[in-house]
């Protein structure tokens, strides 16, 4: 979601310097976020990090300053909404994980979630999501018709890029000890099925007798015990690399490195790590389920996330069949041409004028 706002908005605003944009901010900001002359940065408080301050936050805070400015459309690049307010609004819902797995969300936020996105849903002028799947996912459970979403695909981030072998080699020395890997990147969220992956990653071990890793580059989210009690119970602690989250730069080495990227969530509402490995030339084991075939297209080995068997073969056709990555990679480098974060800004900011002009 992060991205998300930084690459659309920063399109956005520089595109159209005749339109005074203002971005509200619970905190204090980096000017790096105010993209041109014509944004207007405001904090309102409180800090809205709890179910709770998100309440006071949107439905006081932002309600209060939207009926006073009165501006022509509110745009929430994460999805809530300041329900009653005075004026159009646009919402992006990336996705509704947190209907069809609550127990992926902290108690509370689920709740919040579930009761509030609903009605978000229902008042808004116009929604945007990120791909085809969660469109018929918010129509088919929020009841709204298919022509009030437009869908907005993310983009991929200009520094990922192919490496050189020197680049891989320097990469596998400082976080592998030179040996080859498989990389998951995203955070270790449950919904992320970090779990099936380190089971299927130990049968791959056993099965094909290789010295490579398994590094999971993203931040800690919550359910980490159960991880590392299974990275206990299969004997794989120096097997699996923790790299927290990762610096751009060290990003872009880490999954560009790799033998191939295995995501294997059980649902996204896009799944960005996929293209960026189409862009950094790695190729690719994804989910067979919600978005990830659309994103992905042709270029990606399939599996069922929820069985470790499964995904462990994909494992073992990517390590011992030099041929197969090498057609991914072609592939990777078709499907990743319908993916730029200028596409994404030009069609958010046509879900934009679509608010504003509607009736």
């Amino acid at each position: 979601m992060g991205w998300f706002a930084y690459q659309t908005l920063k399109q956005i605003t520089l595109k159209n310097p005749n339109v005074h944009f203002v971005f509200v901010f619970d905190r204090n900001f980096d000017e790096e976020f105010i993209f041109a002359d014509n944004v207007t940065p405001l904090v309102l408080s409180p800090q809205a990090r709890h179910p709770f301050l998100y309440y006071a936050w949107f439905q006081h805070s932002v309600k209060g300053l939207l009926n006073k400015m009165k501006p022509d459309l509110f745009l929430s690049p994460d999805g809530f909404l300041s329900l009653g307010a005075k004026c159009r609004q646009l919402p992006v819902i990336h996705d509704i994980n947190f209907l069809h797995h609550p127990q992926d969300s902290k108690w509370l936020t689920s709740k919040y979630y579930n009761y509030y996105f609903p009605k978000f849903a229902k008042e808004a002028t116009r929604i945007a999501t990120v791909s085809e799947y969660s469109k018929r996912d918010i129509v088919k459970n929020y009841s709204v018709d298919a022509g009030k979403i437009d869908v907005v695909y993310n983009g991929i981030n200009s520094f990922f890029k192919p490496l050189s072998d020197v680049a891989k080699e320097e990469t596998k020395k400082k976080y592998t000890a030179g040996k080859n890997y498989f990389v998951n990147v995203g955070s270790l969220h449950p919904r992320k099925n970090i779990t099936n992956l380190i089971r299927a990653f130990y049968l791959f071990k056993k099965e094909s007798d290789s010295d490579l890793k398994l590094v999971l580059a993203g931040p800690h989210y919550w359910g980490l015990s159960e991880i590392h009690k299974i990275i206990a119970e299969t004997n794989l602690k120096e097997e699996v690399v923790f790299t927290g989250r990762l610096a751009d730069e060290e990003l872009k080495l880490v999954l560009g490195s790799a033998l191939a990227l295995t995501f294997v969530p059980y649902y996204e509402g896009f799944g960005i790590p996929l293209i960026e490995a189409m862009q950094a030339q790695v190729p690719v084991i994804s989910s067979n389920v919600t978005s990830m075939p659309e994103i992905a297209g042709e270029a990606a080995v399939y599996i069922d996330p929820l069985e470790v068997n499964d995904i462990k073969n994909a494992m073992l056709r990517i390590y011992k069949e030099p041929q197969l990555r090498e057609s991914l990679i072609i592939k990777g480098n078709l499907q990743k041409q319908k993916f730029s974060w200028e596409k994404s800004a030009d069609l958010l900011w046509q879900s934009v004028l679509k608010s504003i002009n509607s009736n």
